[in-house]
């Protein structure tokens, strides 16, 4: 008779996903893990494999939890562009405050510690980054037939911009307590929308 699972699946990747983004992929164990879920070893092994694994899939998950939102906020009925300036700006200050500057962005803070020597999360940032680029993409040639943007702004490239900004002030409000820096950034770069 097969045994049936003695905890949630769903609930013990996102513990891990928790975990992950709080301390990084290094940096956790897999004793960690095991602690932090409560589950045992082999139990999280015949779940979900190895730690590797484990990470791509609460990346994986990062992804459709955060990428909803962003559907929502940048294409939305209506004018484009304050959606796509609130976006920018709500980044800027998440990144500097207290309570979300430790953490960052999971994609991000993959980009930077895995992309480099790790096929299977560069492939998965690159996923992010593309969705997050068409979404704002998208938004900017609304913006643009809509008025909102001057006909001589080209969508495509403004929207790299933006997602390189987006990218940055991560990295950067996670090494530097001064929100002006990334607040001025910010700023400088909305003002290529105008």
């Amino acid at each position: 008779m097969a045994r049936t699972k003695e905890f949630d699946p769903d609930a013990a990747l996102q513990s891990a996903l928790e975990l992950f983004w709080r301390r990084g992929y290094e940096a956790t164990s897999m004793a960690d893990l095991v602690a932090h879920l409560g589950i045992g070893k082999a139990s999280l092994y015949a779940t979900f494999g190895s730690k590797h694994e484990l990470y791509l899939r609460a990346l994986d998950r990062y992804g459709q939890l955060r990428n909803p939102r962003l559907t929502r906020e940048l294409s939305g009925p209506g004018p484009a562009l304050p959606a796509v300036r609130e976006l920018v700006r709500r980044f800027a200050a998440e990144a500097t405050a207290e309570a979300t500057r430790e953490r960052g962005c999971l994609v991000t803070n993959t980009a930077v510690e895995l992309a480099p020597h790790d096929r299977d999360a560069a492939r998965r940032v690159e996923r992010e980054w593309d969705t997050l680029e068409t979404l704002l993409h998208s938004a900017l040639v609304r913006a643009r037939a809509q008025g909102e943007l001057p006909a001589d702004r080209d969508p495509l490239p403004l929207a790299r911009t933006l997602l390189v900004l987006l990218q940055g002030l991560r990295v950067v409000g996670k090494a530097s307590a001064d929100p002006a820096r990334a607040r001025d950034a910010a700023e400088q770069v909305l003002a290529l929308l105008a």
